[in-house]
């Protein structure tokens, strides 16, 4: 009795925290409830009414949306998969810092999915898993080859979200104001990923980055 209330009582450490952030995910991911908190950050667009679109506009903003919510999944997973295989403290809680913003973000999206009467792609497990692998892979190579890879990430989402701004119907207003936070902070995470120290990669290496980035979006915008 004893030893489970001290259990109990423990302060959770920051790998008790990461694990259960990531249980919490696949939880998520898997249909169930998650525990975590939602998001630490209001939405951005919390404030503003549901706009008039028409039909066709609600299924293309709810499609760009999906995308952007597939984005943020894979966005956890590989901050979370580079985290555990980190070299230094310093990497390692900026990475989590990171990570909280990209759970925000996740939480913005998932809400507007839900007000645009749209579904979180099917194909969600398959990137987590396969992002999660890819961050810890690239995470063994090192903290410069780790924080490198950020930056190259965020290149490409910037360039997602700058598209989806462009593409998004005039009057919805809510996803636009979403994305531009967004948009501010994975410019924001890329730069401090090289002010780190981390490695700029070599334009085939982005490049090959960019046609794997391009599979994900053309296939949530459907599934």
């Amino acid at each position: 009795m004893t030893v489970k209330t001290t259990l109990e009582q423990r302060s959770l450490t920051g790998l008790d925290r990461f694990i259960s952030g990531v249980d919490g995910r696949l939880r998520q991911l898997a249909g169930q409830p998650s525990q975590t908190s939602p998001s630490s950050r209001p939405s951005p667009a919390s404030a503003h009414q549901e706009p008039p679109l028409s039909a066709r506009e609600r299924d293309h903003a709810g499609a760009l949306m999906r995308v952007n919510h597939t984005g943020e999944v894979c966005a956890q997973a590989l901050y979370q998969g580079q985290a555990l295989a980190a070299r230094s403290d310093a990497t390692r809680q900026s990475l989590l810092s990171a990570a909280q913003e990209e759970a925000d973000h996740l939480a913005w999206c998932e809400t507007r999915l839900r007000e645009l009467d749209a579904k979180p792609s099917r194909l969600n497990p398959l990137f987590y898993a396969a992002s999660f692998a890819l961050g810890a892979i690239t995470a063994v190579a090192g903290d410069k080859v780790s924080l490198g890879f950020v930056h190259a990430t965020e290149e490409r989402v910037a360039g997602h979200l700058r598209a989806h701004l462009k593409s998004l119907p005039g009057e919805d207003r809510k996803s636009q104001l979403i994305l531009q936070q967004m948009l501010a902070d994975e410019e924001r995470h890329g730069e401090e990923a090289l002010a780190m120290g981390g490695q700029e990669f070599a334009r085939p290496i982005k490049d090959v980055m960019t046609l794997a980035s391009q599979v994900m979006t053309r296939t949530t915008y459907w599934i």
